[in-house]
């Protein structure tokens, strides 16, 4: 949000739609709007956020009256051929996490976008990585562009990162050893797959984890109650996919566990991201099997980042059931019959860093 400020400075107050800020979740264009409302609360504007999952019609309300908007790429399209969003006073726009517009496949609903917009406007572009089609962006879009970068990660003295190496069958009764161990304290814990986040939920909740899940899947005003609940304390523990990873907005949050890496290195940043915020201290375990090995060599090798290796205490074996619908794929038991010391006889291979 470090456009935000600057923004409502040059907005003037009854003179139409002069901002239009273009984010790709539904989660990162509230974020994003309910921060501007706090830094406007002195100007009197109107700000309005606009985005699918819920009616278009009070949002086409909202619009009318509104100097800044911020919205998902398809609801604004849906209301740009709708003739209902007018933005021919436009001064700004701005791109907001280009990079996973990108990822998310909405590079050519931006450039419609663009294309109803005015050729006279400022445009401000913000990602953690800039790609080919975001160069085609910028190259078309922008005149002269001056490039920033801020820093890549917070300080390594608030951000403390480990690594257990864990034979697959054994995740989740690791991960219930060590949430049983957190003195109750808040964790969100990320998962690769939809399948693999719900199967971890329901697996938690069987042995008296309070927790809650979010994905793509749910609905809107489901996925903004349970980070409402979250953030209230309401349950413990938030098992998430990578919808979490950017843009949602968590507090006192002392701890996240990477259940299971994604094949993207960089959204491994974007995850340990979520804790160690404000200044704020905080810790990132990741769980790591033989099929994370090459994803973690890619994360290790691109960032330069200290992460240090963990021995588990021994642990309880726990069954890892199948969600109820049965859409994941069986895992077979989290856990197996006690642990030995060594690492031959248990079968355990350790993760061994590959040098360039």
């Amino acid at each position: 949000m470090a456009f935000g400020a600057p923004i409502v400075e040059k907005v003037d107050e009854g003179a139409g739609i002069q901002v239009l800020i273009m984010a790709p979740t539904r989660e990162l264009a509230l974020q994003i709007a309910g921060e501007l409302r706090k830094f406007s609360r002195h100007y009197n504007l109107n700000i309005a956020a606009v985005h699918g999952g819920v009616s278009i019609y009070p949002q086409i309300d909202a619009i009318h009256t509104s100097e800044i908007v911020v919205g998902t790429p398809g609801r604004l399209i849906d209301l740009i051929q709708r003739n209902e969003l007018d933005l021919s006073k436009l001064k700004i726009a701005v791109l907001d996490e280009a990079d996973k517009m990108v990822d998310m496949g909405f590079i050519d609903d931006v450039e419609f976008i663009f294309e109803n917009i005015p050729n006279e406007k400022q445009v401000l572009l913000f990602g953690a990585t800039i790609s080919d089609e975001i160069e085609g962006l910028k190259r078309k879009h922008m005149k002269n562009p001056v490039y920033t970068r801020g820093r890549a990660r917070v300080k390594r003295e608030h951000l403390k990162q480990y690594y257990y190496n864990v034979k697959t069958q054994e995740k989740f009764s690791l991960l219930m050893h060590l949430l049983k161990k957190d003195n109750n304290e808040s964790a969100l814990v990320f998962c690769s797959t939809r399948a693999m986040v719900e199967r971890v939920a329901f697996n938690l909740k069987k042995n008296g984890i309070s927790c809650d899940m979010i994905h793509g899947k749910l609905n809107q005003p489901k996925r903004m109650k349970i980070m409402e609940e979250f953030n209230k304390g309401r349950f413990r523990v938030l098992v998430a996919s990578a919808v979490a990873a950017r843009g949602l907005d968590i507090k006192n949050l002392p701890r996240i566990y990477n259940y299971d890496l994604s094949d993207d290195a960089e959204e491994y940043i974007h995850r340990i991201g979520r804790t160690a915020r404000a200044g704020e201290s905080g810790e990132a375990i990741t769980l790591l099997s033989e099929r994370d090995y090459h994803t973690f060599d890619q994360i290790l090798n691109r960032y330069r980042m200290q992460v240090k290796e963990l021995e588990a205490e021994d642990f309880p074996s726990l069954p890892f059931h199948k969600a109820p619908q049965g859409r994941s794929r069986s895992y077979g038991r989290g856990g197996y019959r006690g642990r030995s010391n060594n690492r031959r006889e248990s079968g355990r291979r350790g993760y061994r860093r590959k040098k360039n």
